[in-house]
């Protein structure tokens, strides 16, 4: 499932982490990627344990915690603190599949990267190329979003970021453990849920029919769940 939420963060917020990032210290990206991955990958990030990741990482966090239908769509467990990464002109991240196991910073947990999402920070026009692209059964999906809209989609998909060939793309990516690992079961029960939001614009929130949804809804995450 391929998931576009738009204006994930606010005017304010976008300003806040371009400027941040502009006056901050980027390094060589593959410092992040698995053995394989690293032979792929030509890009820059923002040090994963700076205070800059860290700050920028925050305010995502809360803007995703806001977000009713990044929760809809993910169902999140746990949320992998958010890094920054960058393209310049004649870089790019050939054919890969994210790491399944991360270790989350400074703890002793591991996450199972579920739901990889692409938080865009720079907008089409400042950028030519730089497409992120994702492979699935129904073949090839080009995604290249407004500054501030994020994209999510399952961290088996093969992808890739096309080369960029002007400006700059500046991007925060992160992973999601969601509670129901399977994508098959999160897509069954988004459409569920975006099912019941349009019932519920009809009907009132203690009809039988509106209960009854929402029942089977709740008791369907609840067979499908992973605490």
């Amino acid at each position: 499932m391929l998931v576009h939420i738009p204006n994930v963060l606010t005017a304010e917020d976008l300003a806040y982490c371009r400027k941040t990032l502009e006056e901050s210290e980027w390094v060589d990206g593959k410092v992040t990627a698995g053995d394989q991955s690293a032979k792929a990958k030509h890009n820059l990030q923002i040090p994963q344990k700076s205070e800059v990741a860290l700050e920028l990482g925050d305010v995502i966090l809360r803007a995703l915690g806001q977000s009713a239908l990044f929760t809809t769509v993910a169902l999140p467990l746990r949320v992998f603190p958010p890094l920054f990464n960058r393209y310049d002109a004649g870089m790019q991240f050939r054919s890969h599949v994210d790491n399944a196991i991360r270790p989350l910073p400074e703890t002793n947990f591991r996450i199972r990267t579920d739901v990889s999402s692409t938080l865009f920070l720079s907008d089409p026009e400042e950028y030519d190329g730089g497409e992120l692209i994702i492979e699935d059964t129904y073949g090839s999906h080009s995604v290249k979003l407004p500054a501030g809209d994020l994209v999510l989609y399952p961290a088996t998909s093969l992808h890739h970021v096309a080369p960029v060939t002007r400006g700059s793309r500046w991007a925060s990516f992160f992973w999601t453990q969601s509670m129901v690992r399977e994508d098959a079961k999160r897509t069954l029960l988004y459409n569920f849920d975006c099912s019941i939001i349009e019932v519920r614009k009809n009907l009132s929130d203690d009809h039988p029919a509106v209960l009854g949804l929402t029942a089977t809804y709740h008791n369907l995450v609840r067979e499908w769940a992973e605490l």
